[in-house]
């Protein structure tokens, strides 16, 4: 397929900058098949059954992105010269990726000072991006990041204005637990204690699991031919508690259904056959696109993604690229708010 065929055109103003508050209050384009109904978030216990099974992802955005300073020569002598850094991913030896302004004029051994006592060493420096130590590891590095980083919002956001002390809360779910991620799992941005509460009353259960999106899942596909695009890699985790919940939900007649394609990909990854799933842990690329069978999803629930984006195809692969263009259409002449602060959708085939 062409990556045409996940383009539409999407008038600026729909594109939420804020979160609705309280978090259920946020809109739900409900698709039941061809079917579609306007609700709320809010009206998740009395959608789902008792015995489906939502699928969480537990990581936690860190404060990735960074203000220091370098010691630079000039004529007047050494000077500091301002450094930006946004994290990328941790690498197996503690040390970090990331990206950099300015990248060129930043070499392998400089020292860029962050706050007191907090630095990072550049040991390496590719065409695209730095490799950093830091100074400060495990707890005493991540009290540090969050003492001194502003939360990374994406570009469609960052654009239209800057991330403030509210974003601290508002881009982390309520579920946050594993600090690695640049970006939320932003389908669960629209659930609170109240709502999960509820859900539990009704005989929803929950199965955790684990992915760090990197800041990957905001590159544009720059290839014609969607065949052509390579995906980013991203660590998860899905625990053997999970992956029995899984079985077990099937096995019962229940609907396993993922909140975000986050956690979507990692059990699709997981998944051993059809209807079958094992504990698992390392990096996935996996790229979902129409023509793809799923294993394990039964649906997904979902926030409203970009134009030619790699979500795009996924949630075409989900429900039929035809469809997905009419519930598309259907939110915007409906006026959802689209991307990571905007409504949701539960998407079911």
């Amino acid at each position: 397929m062409k990556l045409s065929d996940f383009d539409f055109d999407l008038p600026e103003d729909l594109i939420a900058t804020r979160p609705v508050r309280p978090r259920p209050a946020a809109r739900l384009l409900l698709a039941e098949g061809a079917r579609i109904s306007d609700r709320h978030v809010a009206d998740l216990p009395e959608i789902l059954r008792p015995g489906d099974l939502l699928v969480i992802n537990r990581t936690r955005v860190i404060p990735a992105r960074l203000s220091g300073t370098r010691l630079r020569n000039s004529v007047q002598g050494a000077v500091r010269a301002n450094v930006e850094l946004t994290l990328l991913e941790p690498l197996p030896d503690g040390q970090w990726r990331a990206l950099a302004k300015p990248l060129r004029k930043l070499a392998e051994g400089e020292r860029v000072e962050i706050a007191e006592g907090f630095a990072a060493d550049v040991t390496a420096r590719s065409a695209e991006d730095v490799t950093l130590r830091f100074t400060l590891e495990g707890d005493a590095f991540h009290a540090a990041l969050d003492a001194a980083g502003q939360m990374p919002l994406p570009p469609y956001i960052a654009g239209r204005r800057k991330a403030d002390a509210q974003d601290r809360e508002d881009y982390q779910t309520v579920f946050a637990r594993d600090p690695g991620a640049v970006a939320a799992p932003t389908a669960s941005l629209h659930f609170d204690d109240g709502l999960m509460d509820a859900l539990k009353a009704r005989g929803v259960r929950f199965a955790d699991v684990t992915l760090h999106i990197g800041a990957g899942t905001f590159l544009p596909v720059k290839v014609d031919d969607i065949r052509d695009h390579q995906m980013h890699a991203e660590w998860g985790e899905l625990p053997e508690a999970a992956a029995n919940a899984i079985t077990e939900t099937r096995a019962a007649g229940g609907r396993v259904i993922p909140v975000g394609t986050t956690a979507l990909r990692l059990i699709e990854t997981a998944a051993t056959g059809p209807g079958q799933i094992a504990p698992w842990r390392g990096k996935t690329d996996i790229f979902i696109t129409p023509g793809y069978r799923f294993r394990v999803s039964d649906g997904l629930m979902t926030n409203f993604h970009l134009p030619k984006s790699t979500l795009m195809m996924l949630v075409s692969a989900l429900m039929g690229p035809e469809p997905i263009r009419a519930i598309y259409a259907h939110a915007i002449a409906a006026r959802y708010r689209f991307f990571s602060y905007g409504d949701a959708s539960l998407l079911l085939p």
